[in-house]
């Protein structure tokens, strides 16, 4: 069965309204050969004349009358549905944002961002919440709106993304460490006891590779799962930790940091979401909040 032609409807809606086929076309801004066509098309479609003669003027029948008032309605839906989006109202907005992150990207983003939100659109409501894999799945089921972290093999093709930040990894020891004593060689800090960060079996990583690079090669004492763990185990004890450098600030409180004696390059941390999301208005303020929250930061 062939769909019918949707256009008819504004044709029907206005010939209604007219009672008229040259006032109708003029309307349109169509001929009046053109409009009877397309009232002899309503005809057929509807099994119904429609308009009738009567005198020198055309008088609805009973179905058009049925008609004329649900047409008007569905016309009038169409193009509301059609028309641009309305302008963002931030003061009105009510909506919950569900955000996915690595470990510590709440702890220093989410004071500024949820302070900022507040401020602007104080009936949006926040939800972080943990990011155990790199898997697209959550924001291609709109389970998520905006996810954060390094773009990964994956990441779908589809996903949209924006670079947010540039990050490294540092070291981490306890204060009076004895590894603080001297210069921070390749090779003293290749001899101490380290902490891998792994959320798999994985405990190989771009410092070990640059270790290798020159002829060396560290003990692994522990693997943890995040960098807070890591940092818990060598607040209180002698091993050394890797960990990003921006997003575990507040977790390093008291400790010793210092950079990597080998190089290890950097990262970005980037903004994720789906396209089906591009458009929509608190969708795209909300990123721009992300955004300059995440740049300001940065420049501290």
């Amino acid at each position: 069965m062939s769909r019918p032609d949707l256009n008819l409807l504004v044709t029907l809606d206005v010939l209604l309204a007219e009672g008229n086929v040259a006032r109708a076309a003029q309307r349109l801004r169509l001929s009046p050969s053109a409009m009877s066509r397309a009232l002899a098309r309503l005809r057929d479609v509807t099994g119904d004349p429609l308009l009738v003669r009567a005198g020198r003027g055309l008088v609805p029948t009973p179905r058009a009358l049925e008609l004329r008032e649900e047409v008007g309605r569905v016309v009038a839906e169409a193009e509301m549905l059609l028309r641009p989006a309305k302008i963002l109202d931030l003061g009105s907005l009510e909506r919950t944002f569900t955000l996915r992150n690595r470990e510590g990207f709440v702890d220093t983003f989410g004071p500024a961002l949820l302070a900022r939100v507040l401020r602007e659109a104080p009936g949006v409501k926040l939800r972080f919440v943990p990011k155990p894999d790199k898997e697209s799945t959550p924001l291609r089921d709109g389970v998520v709106d905006i996810e954060t972290g390094v773009i990964g093999g994956t990441t779908g093709p589809e996903v949209r993304a924006q670079a947010l930040l540039r990050d490294r990894f540092i070291g981490v020891v306890r204060q009076g460490h004895p590894l603080l004593d001297g210069p921070m060689t390749p090779e003293r800090f290749a001899q101490g006891d380290h902490i891998v960060v792994s959320r798999g079996r994985r405990e190989r990583g771009p410092v070990d590779e640059a270790l290798e690079r020159i002829g060396l090669k560290r003990s692994i004492a522990v693997t943890v799962a995040s960098f807070s763990e890591a940092v818990t185990l060598a607040r209180s004890s002698d091993l050394i930790a890797q960990v990003s450098d921006r997003s575990t600030t507040r977790f390093r409180e008291g400790m010793a940091s210092f950079a990597l004696p080998v190089d290890v390059p950097e990262f970005t941390v980037s903004m994720l979401w789906h396209p089906r999301m591009d458009a929509d208005p608190a969708h795209r303020w909300l990123r721009a909040c992300l955004r300059e929250v995440c740049a300001d930061r940065q420049g501290r």
